[in-house]
């Protein structure tokens, strides 16, 4: 926590005052495009019904230092360079894009236009991914979810013995994460009736879903080198929302023994602000 968190900061932009999703307390990241334009997709950073542009923040001369360094990774379609940089960097540019906002910023007293030049409505905005994902790991991070979830396939012994003593989780497939937004297939597979001598290969009848907490990870570490609990959150750039699409009475089907394969790997869809 820092002078970014501060509850008695506000902003100059009018829709970051109030109830809002976005106020200068809260800056996540994301990529955009002007909607219906051939602009590239940027790097911008969520203000009330806003979205500050990182790329014209720097060309208007607003970052200086770490912050300026991270701004110039800002200039590919995706937040992957920045997430690379590592906590300094995000810290810098995450201040400077803080102060720039805020209602004592001296850029805004000195031009009270700047706002049209690094300012982009989201109505006229379209978002996508904010990184570009090599893989992913969804974990049972709650003993009542994993109980509830048990308990639709092991009635009689929901949560398995091993929960409480390691993290349980599966490899995702990363090809099938996509933006909040995008339509979802009901997907087709094999599913066998309780009193059904073999199974049948047809559409899903209980396609369910969960809201989850993703992570994003920003610095790696070498293959085989672990990372202490002590030193974890250095590595995290950013948290986002997760909706966890499932096909039950596929899962019920394939789960065992090596967890849900075609029942999870149809669509997971992640928020496009991190």
């Amino acid at each position: 926590m820092n002078q970014t968190h501060d509850p008695a900061r506000s902003s100059w932009v009018r829709s970051a005052q109030g109830h809002t999703d976005f106020p200068i307390q809260n800056l996540p990241y994301g990529i955009f495009r002007r909607r219906g334009a051939e602009s590239f997709r940027a790097v911008g950073v969520a203000i009330g019904d806003e979205i500050l542009d990182i790329g014209a923040a720097r060309a208007a001369g607003g970052l200086t230092g770490r912050a300026a360094v991270a701004a110039q990774a800002c200039t590919t379609p995706t937040l992957n360079a920045l997430m690379a940089l590592g906590p300094d960097h995000w810290s810098a540019l995450r201040s400077e894009v803080s102060a720039l906002l805020a209602s004592d910023s001296p850029a805004y007293r000195a031009d009270r236009d700047i706002g049209r030049r690094i300012l982009v409505p989201m109505s006229e905005a379209e978002l996508f991914l904010p990184s570009q994902v090599g893989d992913y790991s969804d974990f049972y991070a709650s003993v009542y979810h994993a109980t509830n979830v048990g308990s639709m396939f092991r009635p009689e012994n929901p949560l398995l013995p091993n929960y409480k003593w390691v993290p349980i989780g599966y490899h995702g497939r990363a090809s099938s994460i996509v933006v909040s937004g995008t339509p979802v297939r009901r997907p087709c597979g094999q599913i066998k009736e309780t009193d059904a001598e073999s199974p049948v290969f047809k559409p899903t009848r209980s396609l369910d879903y969960e809201m989850e907490l993703g992570c994003f990870v920003g610095t790696g570490n070498p293959l085989g080198q672990p990372v202490s609990i002590d030193q974890a959150e250095k590595h995290l750039f950013g948290v986002c929302l997760v909706n966890d699409w499932s096909a039950r009475d596929i899962q019920s089907w394939e789960y065992q023994p090596l967890g849900p394969f075609l029942s999870k790997s149809f669509a997971t869809t992640v928020s496009p602000w991190g």
